[in-house]
């Protein structure tokens, strides 16, 4: 299922179309050498020590060594992928048993086991370096849909990403021969700055195949037949997860799935989105060797689920190396409430500058992000205007703040000096 999932948000997205002409990608090449100055901020002294855990030349992911110059290209004018994200990969969050990620994925995984004993097979480390193909074309994605921006997408080359959606293995596991599968993975987007935006993220992707036999007998048509089965199987999955919790499907229109919903569960006095689904278009099961079959497909963010049964109130948390984080969580054990171990205060710098055509928020928090790291907490546009000469300007509001210790005035003053110094050129843009 095609998900671009942020952490608060689901979209399913598809149609069936040929892959990019060379006059497009010809057209997006220029459109990114733009971008191209502002990917390659190198990070600042406290973010190297945030990640200092990480900070290798070399990481395996995905079965397979992956060196910085396989995704760090710095001549290439069609990269964009920074050192930042370079460093995540490898780290599979979701592989770790006594993470919040891994226990959730687990738990999701013996509730298919107990409910489908033996059937679903599943998939938790395949390489995050996919072709445009796959990510996109194979799952249908429109040729002119935003995902495929370089403001949206790590691209490595013209023809190769991070995937940014974990449907990006749908294609190759049905042409595989598989039917009923669950793939789990890091993902990866270019995104705003908040407590529940990052640059890399997990998602688990869920799929079957229904052969005619299999609804001829219930005398339903086999979407009805699919559709009927999608429903149970996800409330249950809710209700395993979240408790005796009421549920609501909304009906909703996504091009890769017809019908096309989202289940709601109402949790802690709110009505929750949890995941989207729906049946799949015929064209992905016809071009995959699954002609004449009916499938379901579902889609969900493990860290937007993790944040509720967790109670973790940043997103930054789950990538801690702190013992007073990682000690909170055991194996097995779901629903643990995470204590808050500092109460570190923010700190804000804002930040005005004339805008030009090409400048865009997600650029200006690559920069951040490439400076501070994980002690930017939040980029914020706090104010807009626009001249009697037509020049826009915009004011930004920083907020850094580091989750295990207390900043001191120097760092953070060292911080925004270089951004400041960093975005007129990086972003094209005129300080104020």
């Amino acid at each position: 299922m095609v998900l671009l999932l942020r952490a608060s948000t689901c979209t399913l997205i598809a149609r069936h179309v040929p892959l990019l002409s060379s006059a497009r990608l010809q057209h997006r090449r220029s459109l990114f050498f733009a971008a191209k100055t502002f990917s390659r901020s190198a990070s600042s002294a406290a973010s190297k020590r945030a990640r200092s855990h990480v900070h290798a030349s070399i990481v395996q992911a995905g079965g397979i060594t992956i060196s910085r110059e396989d995704v760090v290209k710095e001549d290439d004018p069609t990269n964009n992928v920074p050192d930042s994200v370079f460093w995540k990969l490898g780290l599979q969050l979701h592989r770790r048993d006594d993470h919040p990620l891994g226990i959730l994925k687990n738990e999701i995984y013996k509730f298919f086991e107990d409910k489908f004993p033996g059937k679903y097979q599943k998939f938790d480390d395949l390489s995050p370096i996919v072709s445009v193909t796959s990510n996109f074309d194979d799952v249908l994605v429109p040729p002119d849909h935003v995902s495929r921006r370089y403001n949206d997408t790590y691209y490595i080359n013209s023809d190769t990403v991070l995937r940014t959606h974990t449907s990006a293995h749908q294609a190759q596991k049905l042409r595989e021969g598989c039917t009923h599968f669950l793939v789990t993975g890091d993902v990866y987007r270019r995104d705003s700055i908040d407590a529940t935006h990052y640059p890399v993220f997990h998602q688990m992707e869920g799929f079957r195949v229904f052969s005619p036999a299999e609804w001829d007998a219930s005398g339903m048509d086999g979407t009805s037949f699919a559709l009927q089965d999608l429903k149970e199987t996800l409330e249950g999955l809710a209700k395993r997860l979240f408790g005796d919790v009421e549920t609501r499907w909304v009906d909703t229109y996504f091009p890769f799935t017809n019908p096309s919903i989202e289940l709601e569960i109402f949790f802690q006095g709110n009505w929750l989105e949890v995941l989207g689904c729906g049946v799949t278009e015929p064209a992905i099961l016809e071009n995959n060797g699954r002609a004449g079959t009916v499938a379901w497909a579902f889609g969900l963010g493990l860290e937007r689920l993790a944040m509720v049964l967790f109670d973790i109130p940043d997103i930054r948390l789950f990538w801690s190396s702190d013992l007073r984080f990682t000690s909170q969580f055991k194996a097995g054990q779901l629903g643990i409430k995470f204590k808050p171990f500092s109460k570190f205060p923010p700190c804000y710098k804002d930040i005005s500058f004339w805008i030009s055509d090409s400048f865009t928020e997600n650029n200006l928090c690559e920069v951040v992000r490439g400076i501070a790291g994980d002690l930017a907490e939040e980029v914020k546009l706090i104010d807009s205007f626009t001249n009697k000469k037509g020049m826009t300007s915009n004011c930004f509001r920083i907020a850094y703040r580091s989750m295990e210790r207390s900043l001191t005035d120097d760092e953070i003053n060292n911080l925004q000096a270089r951004v400041r110094e960093e975005v007129p050129g990086k972003l094209q843009v005129t300080l104020r």
